[in-house]
């Protein structure tokens, strides 16, 4: 048998069945159907929470391309201090909840529609290049609008330990640190309202000390190109990175301990930053874990010496839970058959495999699970980031799941 990674906390001591907010898996598959996405907006309160009492006095931006869902959106932006997106869609969503003036809108190959869009509405543009900002300044111009802009910076350092590094090496993401300067004196010289830094190293890291020592190193790196450039931030983006354990043997993130450190950063900084406001941009860690993916079994079948559960879902709508969104080595997330949570007693050993006509769909590799049978609700946690919207929904033309927010559907 091959391990899955850990039940998320608030589903972790459940017995019987599964319930998600106030409702049973099999309530919300019989209304829903299946197979449907259940998001949860109170764990994403407990961990906002958790992050106010770790890290006062930091904003804290949602990073939307985690989960766009309208109506999970909008439970989650009167919890936060701003927004970050990545088009002129996330961005249209994005303002019927919160002012133009707290989105931040991140990303390369911006195209001229999407920077006219955010300037005229009035959000922040994260440089990610010189022509970039030359072109908002002259979309700009035209508008009769001043750009709000801020410079995002490739880093000349990595968030070690990250499960994708997002700095310390050629990139098509933000502006290389030594030219960053440069283009701060580009905004500042042009009719633009300049905003600061936005420092991404990585993300989905699970080492606090990996994290303290990136955003030491980024506060630095902030204020040694605030000096080059004679421009204090108004604001330095440290970026995120703050992991969610998916996987056997992986440890969530002790975010009180690096709260601990930065504060002590914070407290020594240089006093080119003494203004500057700071802000952490989360999606994953925020909203990862307050998904969850059900999904009922069509047939049990054997097949030489092996058991396998065919599911209606699959792939084309998780597809990170079958190891081909960016995993390198294929690992199992945790799942459950939602009725018989917590037994031990009688386990088997199956896969878990959806409806697709390809032998990628597999999403649990040999786990051993209470029996299932046909009818039966499978439950794959950690489906709250990056499931429906990054998953090949068009695949073989099946039909899109529902998604239900717990107590707001």
């Amino acid at each position: 048998m091959k391990p899955m990674g850990p039940i998320p906390p608030e589903f972790a001591g459940q017995r019987g069945a599964l319930m998600i907010g106030e409702r049973t898996a099999q309530d919300w598959v019989a209304e829903a159907g299946s197979p449907c996405f259940v998001y949860d907006p109170a764990i994403v309160a407990a961990r906002v929470a958790r992050f106010r009492a770790a890290l006062p006095g930091i904003d804290l931006h949602y990073a939307m391309k985690a989960n766009p869902h309208p109506t999970l959106l909008a439970a989650i932006a009167p919890l936060v201090d701003g927004i970050d997106v990545a088009s002129a869609g996330e961005l249209a969503i994005a303002r019927a909840e919160m002012p133009a003036a707290r989105i931040s809108f991140a990303g390369p190959g911006k195209r001229d529609a999407e920077l006219q869009a955010a300037i005229a509405a009035g959000a922040t543009l994260n440089a990610e290049s010189t022509g970039e900002v030359r072109r908002a300044l002259a979309i700009g111009e035209r508008l009769g609008r001043q750009p709000r802009l801020a410079v995002r910076v490739n880093p000349d350092l990595e968030l070690k330990g990250s499960g994708m590094k997002m700095g310390g090496r050629p990139s098509p993401f933000g502006i290389d640190a030594e030219r960053a300067a440069d283009a701060v004196r580009l905004i500042r010289d042009g009719a633009a309202d300049w905003r600061g830094f936005h420092i991404f190293a990585g993300s989905q890291a699970l080492d606090p000390q990996a994290i303290i020592e990136t955003q030491t190193a980024t506060v630095a790196l902030a204020a040694r190109l605030a000096e080059e450039a004679g421009a204090p931030p108004p604001l330095v983006n440290l970026g995120g990175g703050f992991g969610v354990p998916y996987f056997s043997g992986d440890v969530a993130v002790d975010v009180e301990r690096i709260g601990a450190a930065l504060a002590e950063t914070l407290a020594a900084r240089p006093a080119i930053l003494a203004g500057a406001g700071f802000a952490i941009e989360l999606g994953r860690w925020l909203v990862a874990e307050a998904g969850v993916y059900l999904t009922r079994v069509v047939d049990r079948k054997e097949s030489r010496g092996e058991t396998f559960l065919v599911v209606d879902g699959g792939l084309h709508h998780q597809l990170a839970a079958s190891g081909n969104f960016g995993t390198v080595v294929r690992r199992n997330y945790p799942v459950a058959v939602a009725h018989r949570m917590g037994e031990e007693a009688g386990l088997e050993e199956v896969s878990v495999v959806g409806c697709l006509c390809t032998p990628l769909d597999r999403l649990a590799d040999r786990v051993a699970l209470p029996r299932a049978e046909p009818g039966d609700v499978i439950a794959i946690f950690l489906a709250g980031a990056y499931g429906l919207t990054a998953s090949p929904t068009a695949f073989l033309g099946h039909p899109a799941p529902v998604e239900c927010v717990a107590g707001l559907s």
